[in-house]
């Protein structure tokens, strides 16, 4: 599944293609996505003209004066930069046609969502409940020592919801959690603030540096520009379950939370 570096490297990649420009044409060749795909959209914003594309989360918002689409990649969504010549592939449901170049929208498992919305974009029902940005400064070991209070289930999977942060994913929770010494099951309700400062300071690094690598590639990920991610290559603990840890080189420990795969060093992360 994309998780926040890979839609923040498909963000980047995109946004020179397209902010500024008028949307000159949307094609919907399946509207039968996660939820189905307004029948309105095309008329909506043709020919207006995209102003910016932010990321919320794991959710790209393409900000028109008079509104917001929402994309959500889902668990195996991609969309790349393409011209009006290029073939068309297997589950390319959406084109946004800008001038001489599309941003074509891939789906296999039609997990993903194309919406829109005229309301204000902070109240809208997918992104209202959503915790702080984890790159932001509103992300800090104060925020996350207080929410942390008197919280019972483990670390990691305190760190994965949405409500406490956004888009920290499970690879990087792994990664983070390897990096700051913090075994996953630890209850969130015992960490220190100090360890809820290498936690934040660890999430802030792990997710920056994957972003700068063009985000993980384990399956179908590619950034906008069609490429594959280059963090996987440099991943300490996630899929290495029973290789030896980098650390000390004892085996890593792998085992399913919350319905995850959580890969971890009994002997270096601290429970």
């Amino acid at each position: 599944m994309p998780e926040l570096p890979e839609v923040e490297t498909t963000r980047r990649g995109i946004s020179p293609f397209a902010e500024g420009k008028r949307l000159t044409e949307v094609r919907v060749r399946n509207h039968s996505l996660r939820w189905p795909i307004p029948n309105e959209l095309p008329t909506i914003v043709k020919n207006h003209k995209l102003n910016k594309i932010h990321r919320r989360g794991k959710y790209l918002l393409f900000e028109f004066n008079h509104g917001h689409m929402i994309i959500h990649l889902g668990m195996s969504g991609s969309i790349r930069i393409v011209d009006a010549q290029t073939t068309l592939n297997a589950h390319d449901h959406v084109d946004l046609r800008f001038g001489e170049q599309i941003l074509r929208f891939n789906d296999p498992r039609r997990f993903g969502c194309v919406l829109w919305t005229g309301a204000p974009i902070a109240e809208h029902e997918l992104l209202a409940h959503l915790g702080p940005e984890p790159l932001e400064n509103t992300f800090d070991a104060d925020y996350l020592y207080k929410r942390s209070r008197k919280r019972s289930q483990g670390t990691k999977t305190f760190l994965m919801d949405s409500r406490t942060v956004v888009g920290v994913g499970n690879i990087y929770a792994n990664e983070a959690l390897f990096n700051a010494g913090v075994h996953p099951l630890k209850p969130a309700g015992k960490l220190s603030l100090s360890v809820c400062e290498a936690l934040v300071c660890e999430i802030k690094a792990v997710l920056s540096y994957a972003i700068e690598r063009g985000g993980t590639t384990l399956r179908d990920f590619v950034g906008g520009d069609g490429k594959p991610g280059y963090f996987a290559q440099e991943l300490n603990v996630y899929g290495r379950g029973g290789e030896p840890c980098k650390q000390c080189g004892k085996p890593l420990t792998e085992k399913r939370i919350a319905q995850r795969t959580s890969v971890y060093c009994t002997h270096c992360q601290r429970l």
